[in-house]
Formats: structure tokens, C-alpha cells, sequence
């Protein structure tokens, strides 16, 4: 068995914590609300700190202050964020299922996710490139 498998989230080290992030960026899409309807749906912007490359935030340590509204992904609070896909790895561990084929702590490669996962590489574009209503 492997640490996913044998621990709670919540008795994961901080280190075993961020091994679960599979790079799929979507964790980092900007979302949109509906004023009137109050639904959201993801846009095609990503939050000007994901590098769009590696899918990692460019200033993670710093990310909360950079951008206050980011969502911290945490053991008490990831079984409510039903925006996260149904393939976080966060969300799978919380959820008692297993992880995918596709992701590097199953198969070890970083990259898979982005052939194989619902990366979102190739897919947005950074806050600071996009034509923002005024």
C-alpha cells in the first residue's frame, strides 16, 4: 500500500499533502458568476500565477496574499468544493477511491496528466492576456 491508500488526509504530512496535486490547473481557472442566476462556469482564463507550462502556481508560498480570493485546498474543506473535477486527487482520497492510472504518483511521470488527465494545458490563458469587459 502507498501513503494515499493508508493514511486520512488529515494524517498526511504537508509534503504527502501537495504530492496529491496532479497539475491539472483547473484548481486555478478563473470562474465566472451568472449576477443573475448566480451559477458560475469556468472560464477560459487561468489566474495570472499558473504557469501555463508546468500547471504549477509561479509564486505558490505567496499565493494567498497574491490573490486573496484563492482557494486554499485543504483536508477540512475539500469534500465541499464541488467545483474541483471529479478526477482531483484530493477530492478521490477524500472519497475513499483510488487514484488514476494517469497520475505520477501511480504511474511517476508529471506529464501524463496533460495526455492522459483533464489537464487544461493548451487550453486558457493567463488573466493578464485576456480582453476583460471594462
Amino acid at each position: 500500500m502507498v501513503f494515499w491508500q493508508e493514511k486520512t488526509l488529515e494524517e498526511m504530512s504537508p509534503e504527502e499533502w501537495e504530492a496529491l496535486c496532479d497539475g491539472c490547473g483547473l484548481c486555478c481557472q478563473i470562474r465566472v458568476e451568472d449576477e443573475d442566476s448566480g451559477e458560475t462556469a469556468l472560464s477560459n482564463v487561468a489566474c495570472r500565477f499558473l504557469d501555463l507550462c508546468s500547471h504549477r502556481c509561479s509564486d505558490y508560498a505567496n499565493r494567498q496574499s497574491n490573490v486573496p480570493d484563492c482557494a486554499k485546498i485543504t483536508p477540512e474543506n475539500v469534500r465541499r468544493l464541488d467545483w474541483l473535477p471529479p478526477t482531483c486527487a484530493y477530492r478521490l482520497v477524500a472519497f475513499g477511491r483510488d487514484l488514476p492510472d494517469w497520475h505520477h504518483l501511480v504511474c511517476g511521470d508529471p506529464e501524463r496528466v496533460h495526455g492522459e488527465g483533464p489537464s487544461m494545458r493548451g487550453e486558457v490563458i493567463s488573466e493578464d492576456e485576456a480582453d476583460w469587459p471594462a
